[in-house]
């Protein structure tokens, strides 16, 4: 026997189960509990000690433990039906055990326990008054396709090319969702307090071509919002931007490294412009947020995941036709519609070999002037001459900042 080991596993134990009595007893503070601060200290250490007997006296030491649960349970359902306290005590047990083979791990699930069980009421108020039926729905979209599709999916390509593949294209699924769903919680925590700001720049994880839209035909209806509304465009292809450089992470992660700078200095350039609409913001430009809002959109998940599986197929086939400057002439034109499937094409470009590293930051400069192009037309057509100049200065922006580092900066 080592006794270093023991002695480690008792204290860890006893540590354990001090912390989450405790918090017991705290929580039963002037009424009856079953189990406080000795009685789970007694419980992790009688773990503890059974482990170290073996596994026939740790299962009857359980076994006893769940019959006194079951008993203890009987006499106070009537005034106490909730089931924590008892799963507690069996959870307490199986933490004293194994504290022999992972002592840290254990201390460590002790401390998670132990936040859980004073979290009651926090937790309670968050499922049912914080979050909505929508916003619960879409998490449990999210932890589907996170947790249960993604793990099903190959990382082998499934296109004669090698370039289009299950796993990859559905991490970026999730990816959308995730990031919809942190905005979306982030805009209902502060949304009516920051109104426009927060609105635009959220609403660019999930299109910015459709914010810049939107927001030009408000700023036609109310002119006084019309500085805050091009800001608020603006914020959403910040969004936009940062989503493209998570898609290509995704896809090529040495691109990410390789563009850094010029995305930063994009996204710079784009938060500079923004704010000095900002600036000028004047009262009634308040979006309070909406409860019943949907955090992402599935089909829009799933529909820019399938736009870049095409936009990849239609590069490689322009590359095998045309070679590495018909794949990147594609991928320039679709991101006149869609700037992470056009992203996603040059990372994958990258990725392979097909192009050098600085050939792949030069193609993402193209795929900035593409879709600043695009959305200078719809800021003119949407939101009049003053919102799509201001539109555009800030486009344009961002793509002569990237276009510049690139220059001045190694690959």
């Amino acid at each position: 026997m080592d006794w270093n080991d023991t002695l480690t596993a008792l204290a860890t134990a006893l540590g354990i189960g001090l912390l989450i009595g405790a918090v017991r007893e705290r929580q039963h503070a002037g009424r009856i509990s079953k189990a406080g601060v000795r009685t789970h200290a007694l419980l992790a250490l009688a773990g503890a000690l059974a482990f170290g007997l073996g596994l026939p006296v740790l299962l009857v030491l359980l076994a006893a433990v769940a019959l006194l649960v079951l008993a203890g349970y009987q006499i106070s359902r009537e005034h106490d039906p909730g089931l924590t306290g008892e799963i507690a005590i069996l959870v307490t047990v199986l933490l004293g055990a194994l504290t022999h083979s992972a002592p840290a791990l254990a201390g460590a699930t002790g401390v998670v326990v132990a936040i859980l069980l004073w979290a009651k009421e926090p937790l309670g108020r968050l499922s049912r008054d914080l979050i909505s039926e929508t916003e619960m729905k879409d998490g449990l979209v999210l932890a589907a396709a996170a947790l249960v599709v993604l793990p099903l999916l190959s990382d082998e390509a499934i296109d004669p090319w090698g370039v289009v593949q299950p796993a990859m294209l559905w991490r970026i699924v999730v990816l959308i969702m995730a990031v919809g769903m942190l905005g979306h919680v982030a805009r209902r925590a502060v949304g009516a307090r920051l109104g426009l700001p927060v609105a635009g720049f959220f609403s660019g994880f999930a299109s910015s071509t459709a914010a810049v839209a939107s927001f030009g035909q408000l700023g036609r209806e109310q002119p006084a919002l019309r500085p805050a509304a091009a800001s608020a465009a603006l914020l959403s292809n910040l969004a936009s931007l940062l989503l493209l450089v998570a898609v290509i992470g995704t896809v090529s992660p040495a691109l990410v490294l390789a563009s850094a700078w010029p995305m930063a200095a994009a996204s710079v350039a784009l938060l500079a412009t923004a704010a000095t609409g900002l600036l000028r913001r004047k009262d009634g430009g308040e979006l309070p947020p909406d409860p019943k809002a949907h955090a992402f959109h599935l089909s829009h998940a799933l529909l820019i995941a399938l736009l870049i599986a095409a936009v990849m197929l239609v590069s490689e086939g322009l590359r095998h036709l045309f070679g590495e400057a018909g794949a990147m002439a594609g991928a320039t034109i679709a991101a006149l519609a869609e700037l992470q499937a056009a992203g996603a094409t040059i990372a994958r470009l990258g990725a392979t070999g097909n192009i050098s590293p600085a050939e792949a930051r030069w193609g993402l400069v193209a795929l900035l002037a593409s879709t600043t192009l695009a959305k200078t037309v719809l800021g003119f057509s949407s939101g009049g001459a003053n919102y799509g100049l201001r539109v555009a200065a800030g486009l344009l922006a961002m793509t002569g900042a990237a276009a510049l580092v690139t220059a001045l900066t190694p690959p």
